[in-house]
Order: structure tokens, then C-alpha cells, then sequence
């Protein structure tokens, strides 16, 4: 599930990418904002997706050593602790995450085995494998703490998976460390009990709206913005201030102005994060220090109206 920091990144990147462009065609803009958000739903299906590929994988070559011509009596009777995994079995049954593979077509690991090859080498050389192996205890708690640990430290990390991410879909590039965490939470959150439920993109209909009217108001007021930014960043030209922080700095005044439900401490406390994340190292300084003191000024004007809980 998508969360409102990342949505607001999404936004950023897309006002960033008009404002660069010159495009005025709002509604092409928007439409490559919402696919892009959409695609990051079908990342987040590949990297579950992976962890049954690769227990696949697992199992065929177990196939293929039982039928050698001098198969050895590891190849007869194999550890099957990996091939059995009940979370990642759980995945496998899943009829939720069957119809997206197949509504989306995507076939990624069927076209391009071979980066499941490479993430089961990885993983069969691993001590993480080798302690799972030989663990006594048969649990679900155990298979799933060992999923946990095995996405986080072989698929995760990878560089050649990443890569291959980054070429397939290039907003799929900062798209990735949220994506891992999404996984990692969905992952921890199964029980013993029930299917496996890719559940929804979004929290509610309020988020998804929420991409909308904020590029949206964004996009419109914009040049307006830059004159409220002037009056408090009197040593700065505009054209002198970094077009992130600048793109951020509107963004946060759109809250303030247009959202009434999101109180300004959270508004002022997000973009901050963006900005270390997103810009230069000072940025979050700025940002913090020129939207801090907006807010103060809008109060006064009566311009800023919080509706609801945590006004300030």
C-alpha cells in the first residue's frame, strides 16, 4: 500500500518533470503520474512473485538430481525444508496474485530467467540457506522468518536485480526501496491462517484523490506561490534557489492552502524528509525554515484554515 510521503514524491517528480519540459498539457501529465504510481503495484507483485520462481527453481533441480544415472543419496533424498516453505507456498496458491500476474502479463520471470537463476545461486550459497536447512524446528514461523530474512538480504540488496528493474521500467528507479519495505511488511504481516491477498494500492479513495488535486493545484498556482516565497527568502533570487527545494516549498504552500484536513506540522514535517532525501544536504533546513515561517504568516492573514484534528 501506497503511502502519502511517497505519493507526494510521485507528485514532485511529476511537477518536476513538467516544469522542466514546458509541457502544458495537464492531462497527459497526469495520466503518467497515476500509470507510474499503478506500475509500482505490479514492482511489488514481481518481488513476491520471485520468492515462488525461485522455490520452482528449487525444486526442479531436486528433480533433476533424483534422475541422474549415479545419483548420489543426498540427490535420492533431498532436504526438502526450502521447497516446502509454507509462506512461500502461501504465495504460490494465492488466486489474487495469479490474476494480476496474468491481468498485467507479466511475465518477466518466464522471459528472463535467468535473474531468478542468478537470486538462487545467491541464495544456495548462503549461510542464511544453509542455517535454514538444518534447522530442526518445523514452524510457519520459522519458513516465514527465514522468507523475511531471504528477501531482505539476497533479493533486496541485489545490483543486477535492481539494474534490471531501472531498465525495464525507468520509474521503477526510486521506486524500489519503498517497494522492498512494502514487501518486507506484507511478508511479516501472514499468518498461518487464510490466502494470500495482494490487497489494495491505496489506503482509501481520500489518498487516491489526493495524487490528483495535489499535481493538479500544484501545476495551477504555482508562479503564484513564488511570490509568497520571495518575501521570506529576501537574500535569495528565485531563480538562485534549487528547483527541488523550490518545487517542494510550493508543494508544502498547496497543503497549506488547499488540504484543510492536513495539519501544517505534518505538511512541514514531510517535506523535510523529501528534501533529505531528495535534494542537497541543506535543503531540508531551507525548506523546514522558509515553510515554517509561510505557515506562521498565512495563520496571521487567516489564510491557512485547519479543519479537524491536529490543527497546528
Amino acid at each position: 500500500m501506497i503511502n502519502r510521503r511517497h505519493i507526494r514524491v510521485k507528485v514532485m517528480q511529476s511537477v518536476y518533470a513538467m516544469i522542466q519540459s514546458n509541457s502544458d498539457d495537464m492531462v497527459k501529465e497526469e495520466k503518467f503520474l497515476k500509470y507510474s504510481i499503478q506500475r509500482m503495484f505490479d514492482l511489488y507483485v514481481l518481488q513476491l512473485q520471485l520468492l515462488v520462481e525461485v522455490q520452482k527453481l528449487a525444486q526442479q533441480k531436486i528433480e533433476i538430481s533424483k534422475n541422474k544415472y549415479l545419483a548420489t543419496k543426498e540427490d535420492l533424498s533431498p532436504n526438502l525444508k526450502f521447497v516446502q516453505n509454507k509462506l512461500i507456498q502461501k504465495l504460490a496458491n494465492s488466486t489474487s496474485l495469479a490474476l494480476h500476474l496474468e491481468a498485467q502479463k507479466l511475465n518477466n520471470w518466464k522471459e528472463d530467467d535467468e535473474y531468478v537463476k542468478i537470486i538462487w545461486d545467491q541464495l544456495q550459497k548462503s549461510n542464511l540457506y544453509k542455517k535454514y536447512l538444518n534447522t530442526i524446528e518445523d514452524s510457519y514461523k520459522v519458513d516465514r522468518s527465514f522468507v523475511i530474512d531471504f528477501f531482505r538480504e539476497i533479493i533486496a540488496p541485489n545490483e543486477k536485480l535492481a539494474e534490471y528493474y531501472e531498465d525495464f521500467n525507468i520509474t521503477w528507479a526510486d521506486d524500489i526501496p519503498f517497494v522492498n519495505t512494502w514487501t518486507i511488511r506484507a511478508l511479516n504481516k501472514q499468518s498461518t491462517n487464510g490466502n494470500f491477498m495482494l490487497g489494495s494500492l491505496y489506503k482509501n479513495k481520500d489518498d487516491e484523490d489526493f495524487v490528483s488535486e495535489l499535481f493538479k493545484k500544484v501545476m495551477l498556482h504555482h508562479h503564484k506561490f513564488e511570490g509568497d516565497i520571495k518575501t521570506h527568502t529576501p537574500n535569495w533570487e528565485t531563480d538562485r534557489i534549487a528547483e527541488m527545494d523550490l518545487i517542494l516549498i510550493k508543494m508544502g504552500i498547496c497543503e497549506f492552502l488547499n488540504f484543510p484536513s492536513i495539519p501544517t506540522r505534518v505538511t512541514i514535517n514531510e517535506y523535510i524528509e523529501v528534501a533529505k532525501d531528495y535534494s542537497s544536504k541543506k535543503s531540508s533546513y531551507f525548506v523546514n525554515g522558509v515553510l515554517d515561517k509561510l505557515s506562521k504568516q498565512y495563520t496571521e492573514s487567516k489564510r491557512l484554515v485547519k479543519v479537524g484534528r491536529g490543527l497546528l
